[in-house]
């Protein structure tokens, strides 16, 4: 019947490869043959998973999932990413949320080397003063922490 059933739900879903009611080691070599044969591919494995069995595999894959609520102590201590509310649909907030941090991220960075570049430029030729290289520090830092808390507002439905 769990076979059935996740064959069902993979249709649903239009995924074409589907392993059930696998025992803990044949979820690890499974993972194992999955990760081998992507050498060439360019991507991830996740596993979601919320059963002590499902330490071993959650630690192997690239991105482990545990559902919290009702997952196991081993299983939430293995896992990169714990579900509270044990809701699937909230894997894809979760990566919006990423990407949108990463995002933020990538512009500070850029933001602060590009200023202090531009100030130690203008300072090495005599154009810039104290208060530039103060603003180049202190100010941009305000600047970044303010457009950082632009993360705190990503729509979660």
């Amino acid at each position: 019947m769990p076979g059935r059933v996740a064959d069902h739900v993979a249709g649903e879903l239009g995924i074409d490869t589907v392993f059930s009611e696998l025992l803990p080691q044949d979820k690890v070599s499974k993972v194992e043959e999955l990760l081998a044969g992507r050498q060439k591919a360019k991507g991830r494995l996740a596993f979601v998973g919320d059963g002590i069995n499902d330490a071993p595999v959650l630690s192997r894959a690239d991105v482990g999932i545990a559902m919290g609520a009702l997952g196991s102590d081993a299983a939430i201590e293995a896992a990169d990413v714990v579900l509270m509310d044990d809701d699937p649909l909230k894997i894809a907030v979760a990566q919006r949320i990423a990407r949108k941090t990463l995002r933020i991220v990538h512009q500070n960075i850029y933001f602060a080397i590009g200023i202090k570049v531009l100030v130690l430029g203008l300072g090495a030729v005599g154009l810039a003063n104290m208060w530039a290289a103060i603003f180049a520090d202190v100010g941009v830092m305000v600047l970044a922490v303010l457009n950082a808390m632009r993360a705190l507002f990503i729509r979660t439905a």
